[in-house]
């Protein structure tokens, strides 16, 4: 029987786990100890007295996962699960728990903001407005009539199809099953091709030079899924080269970004600090769901979205 438990996690400078904190902190049961772990310090030194990990964007590896002597339960907190070395937990037995779903309606938010901002052109709007200019510019472009590419239609893309479609905009997608020309049709006919399916071995890289030459030279490309599912190197050679009218990062192939990556210097390139993980309604979710099961796995009852 488990008396204590410890959260030892990565935190990442998104702060998605650190922001639920007091929220978690309530609706633990009083014989769970929660503790942050020092980013400084690697993770492996860490964890000795951990029975639960909750790692969020952090790495977590096999060497982590044998350090943890009495380790229970890894509770990820989001749908992508790909920082962690599940082989190796499933090898040592341990549980992994995912949440997915719990952030969808966010992250198709920030991914509508992020549409919406470069189609508009915000960030230019607000240095003319700065600068106290006539009235009258940057132009943008209205949404309405225009085609949405969605790679990757799960819950993330629904909601996103549904809210371009009540904006009048045409919707095509495409999900792990159809065939590549399926996506090549999507990537040349889209205006705005938004990405939305998890990282695997398929899709890491699945944004390259071949894809970004089919599509359009004013089209507006949004990454919401994972950094690596683009490939950063050819994109910034679109961008180089005088394609793609925007580009909309919330996810970095490194979280937090680094300060001297060019790209994000480009201007026509938005970057956001993984901003559709996060929200009031999100942290509440995922405190309930990271207490329920530290509950359950207590109580050896079976774990919600258990992934092995």
């Amino acid at each position: 029987m488990l008396v204590q438990k410890r959260w030892l996690g990565k935190v990442p400078a998104v702060g998605t786990v650190l922001s639920a904190w007091p929220k978690l902190e309530q609706i633990l049961p009083p014989w769970a100890v929660l503790k942050r772990m020092d980013p400084t310090r690697p993770l492996a030194d860490q964890v000795r007295k951990a029975r639960v990990l909750i790692p969020t964007t952090g790495l977590v590896t096999a060497r982590d996962i044998q350090a943890a002597e009495d380790l229970r339960l890894v509770a990820q907190p989001a749908a992508g699960y790909n920082n962690i070395d599940v082989e190796a937990a499933q090898a040592r037995g341990v549980p992994v728990t995912i949440a997915p779903g719990y952030n969808s309606r966010s992250v198709a938010e920030v991914s509508l903001m992020m549409i919406l901002m470069l189609s508009r052109k915000v960030d230019e709007a607000r240095q003319v407005f700065e600068r106290r200019e006539p009235i009258g510019g940057p132009v943008g472009r209205e949404l309405y009539g225009k085609t949405l590419g969605i790679v990757g239609m799960g819950k993330v893309g629904k909601c996103l199809a549904a809210a371009a479609q009540g904006l009048g905009m045409q919707v095509l997608g495409v999900t792990s099953r159809s065939p590549r020309r399926d996506l090549e049709h999507l990537l040349s006919s889209s205006h705005i091709v938004s990405l939305h399916c998890p990282l695997t071995p398929a899709t890491r890289g699945l944004i390259g030079p071949t894809e970004l030459a089919l599509m359009r030279p004013d089209a507006i490309l949004i990454n919401a899924a994972r950094g690596s599912v683009v490939q950063r190197d050819a994109l910034w050679a679109a961008l180089h080269g005088g394609r793609l009218a925007g580009v909309g990062l919330d996810t970095h192939w490194v979280e937090p970004a680094p300060r001297g990556d060019p790209l994000y210097g480009h201007p026509r390139v938005l970057a956001l600090p993984h901003l559709g993980s996060i929200s009031a309604e999100v942290y509440d979710r995922f405190a309930g769901i990271l207490a329920e099961n530290i509950v359950r796995v207590r109580e050896g009852r079976e774990l919600l979205h258990r992934l092995c």
